[in-house]
């Protein structure tokens, strides 16, 4: 069931205005992967909708980087849920162990379901939510705020409106919202003021953005999946066009994470990925600067000089960069929900109960044990952080992780706890677990972390951290009571 079609500027609300009430709306903020995902689980529970996207288009943000392709096969990349209600229409499938192009993930998945007249008929594009509170009660007041519905301001079109729901769904991701080059976590001094000399992400440097790197000497920032992506496109264009050079700074000088665990990996082309890179750094195929942290970005006539400190705290300095890609990762934007009562994990700004499960500073092995709408919940009743802004500022999010949140989310929102609490999560493992480098500082940790088979438990709780290390991996296979489970490793 979807709303109406229309969202009109907010007009008072009449003093008897209904409490919470399931003839009101689910909102669904975003509408990339996981947020149609839950839309499709939705529409099975026969809940009503309405979508609300920043973007001209659905997926507009895995859009900006159409031309990467992913690691992970379709097989991980489809929600169950949205493929059974397009095979309805007709609609083909992608080949299971193919892998795409974040761009065809759209063409071929989000667009189509859009496109479904229930879908189209709740979908609202180009309204970018701007703040959401609860009728009438500002974050102080408690007596009867479960009671109250969700407020929603949006601005549609240059004009702003206003609707409400009896629950949300953020599944606005953290696309928009780039980490800064500067080390501490803010802009670089000089960073605003050279931003036309920046790309924020993953260029299509073979492509649409060819000329403004060929024949320049480009700085690559970052340590991370997208970092790698960039550095072997560029490579590339260095082969084709010998006048551009290219130089990887990274702020850790264990490379562990970004060369991955190789043939260790379940998914072949994210430890090819990571192989790639090691081989391109070790065959001097890029300047490479380890351990830097930029404070500072001078401009010197047409180029930037960077400046930053390296682990030692001893000055370093880069001359005669004409571009610059920061891929150092995301963090949530947090305004929109500055009246509501969320419970976050203090540094990575995730789901509080989520934090210790996916901590880098912890582990890294990529996949988390299963969790579900528990998890996922905060004091706000009714209040939901889905995909990758579930995860905060931690980079080890993958799409099929938010498709089982959104399982788990909307069965709690049907009432159904007993679906919702048996969370079903079976991911490929990446080889590399814990932070243990090797002797290079950059091959496998010989932490090779496993991956359990499709887990189920019930009411989970957040494990217990105990330490990680080569022997400290271990994973229960079988199905256990919440109680039962004790984090025994850096997994979880």
């Amino acid at each position: 069931m979807s709303v109406a079609t229309t969202i009109s500027p907010r007009q008072a609300a009449p003093a008897d205005w209904p409490l919470v009430s399931d003839l009101l709306p689910v909102a669904v903020l975003g509408a990339g992967p996981v947020g149609l995902a839950a839309v499709a689980r939705l529409m099975e529970r026969g809940l009503p909708f309405v979508v609300l996207e920043a973007g001209p288009q659905v997926g507009a943000n895995v859009l900006d980087y159409g031309h990467v392709r992913l690691f992970s096969p379709w097989q991980y990349n489809v929600d169950p849920a949205m493929a059974k209600l397009l095979q309805a229409t007709g609609w083909q499938a992608p080949a299971a162990s193919e892998l795409p192009l974040a761009g065809e993930v759209v063409t071929r998945v989000l667009q189509p379901f859009a496109a479904l007249p229930q879908v189209s008929s709740a979908l609202h594009l180009n309204t970018r939510v701007v703040s959401v509170s609860r009728e009438g009660f500002d974050k102080v007041k408690s007596a009867g705020r479960d009671k109250a519905p969700f407020v929603i301001r949006a601005v549609r079109d240059g004009k702003p409106v206003e609707l409400l729901a009896r629950a949300v769904i953020d599944a606005t991701g953290t696309w928009q919202t780039p980490n800064p080059l500067g080390a501490s976590g803010l802009f670089a001094e000089g960073e605003r003021e050279a931003a036309g000399q920046i790309v924020y992400g993953i260029p299509d440097v073979l492509g649409a953005h060819r000329a403004r790197y060929e024949g320049k000497r480009t700085l690559v920032v970052g340590a991370g999946h997208s970092a790698a992506n960039a550095l072997l496109s560029l490579a590339e264009l260095a082969r084709q066009s010998p006048g551009s050079r290219l130089v990887w700074a990274v702020r850790s000088p264990v490379l562990t994470r970004v060369f991955g665990g190789g043939d260790a990996d379940a998914l072949p082309a994210r430890g090819q990925l990571g192989a790639s890179l090691k081989a391109l750094r070790d065959t001097g195929g890029l300047e490479f600067v380890s351990g830097l942290r930029i404070t500072e970005l001078r401009r010197e006539g047409g180029t930037l000089s960077v400046l930053g400190l390296d682990a030692q705290r001893r000055v370093v300095r880069l001359d005669g960069i004409d571009e610059i890609v920061c891929a150092t990762g995301q963090r949530p934007d947090l305004a929109l929900t500055s009246e509501l009562r969320l419970k976050l994990d203090p540094w990575l700004e995730s789901t509080e109960a989520l934090g210790p499960l996916i901590d880098p500073n912890v582990h890294s092995c990529g996949t988390v044990r299963p969790h579900g709408h528990r998890e996922l919940a905060h004091p706000e009743p009714g209040w939901y952080t889905l995909g990758v802004k579930s995860y905060g500022r931690a980079p080890t999010f993958l799409m099929a992780t938010g498709f089982e949140q959104a399982r788990s989310v909307v069965a709690a929102l049907a009432g159904d706890l007993a679906a919702a609490d048996r969370v079903e999560l079976d991911l490929p493992e990446t080889g590399v677990c814990g932070l243990s480098p090797s002797p290079d500082d950059a091959g496998a940790s010989g932490n090779c972390c496993g991956t359990a088979p499709a887990v189920e438990v019930q009411a989970l709780a957040p494990p217990k951290a105990s330490g990680c290390g080569p022997k400290s991996c271990g994973v229960q296979p079988e199905s256990v009571p919440a109680a039962a489970v004790k984090a025994a490793s850096c997994c979880g």
